[in-house]
């Protein structure tokens, strides 16, 4: 789906959703590929970071995210190590999330001629959800 038009823009069928995620509940095996399409599966992803019970950035790392940003905006290399350091001291689940989002999102970024997804754009979709 890396090159459908509108992903992560366009929401998914609610009841498709609803099944998938109840599956998942469930701990049943899910089939994304059989049981979902493109724009119900990416509903879904944002759905899970939505209802995760503490953000990805947790409200203490927010407010130093947001003030790494502030004080370097100038200065992109003590900015760029500030950051590391900031995100190597995230929970490591949430580390792991964090990386793993940022190389997927990259990658949809890279189509963005295709899907129009470029990382100003996942950024406005995916922002409220990994700060809450």
């Amino acid at each position: 789906g890396l090159d459908h038009t509108g992903l992560f823009r366009i929401s998914g069928s609610v009841n498709k959703i609803r099944a998938l995620k109840h599956k998942y509940d469930q701990g049943e095996k899910v089939d994304l590929i059989t049981d979902g399409d493109i724009d119900s599966v990416a509903s879904l992803l944002k759905l899970f970071l939505k209802e995760l019970p503490v953000a990805v950035f947790p409200d203490s790392t927010h407010a130093n995210l947001l003030k790494t940003f502030e004080d370097n905006k100038n200065h992109m290399a003590e900015c760029t190590r500030c950051l590391k350091r900031l995100l190597s001291n995230l929970p490591q689940a949430h580390y792991i999330l964090f990386h793993f989002l940022s190389t997927f999102l990259l990658k949809v970024a890279s189509h963005s001629d295709m899907n129009h997804m470029t990382l100003e754009n996942l950024a406005i979709v995916f922002g409220p959800t990994l700060f809450q």
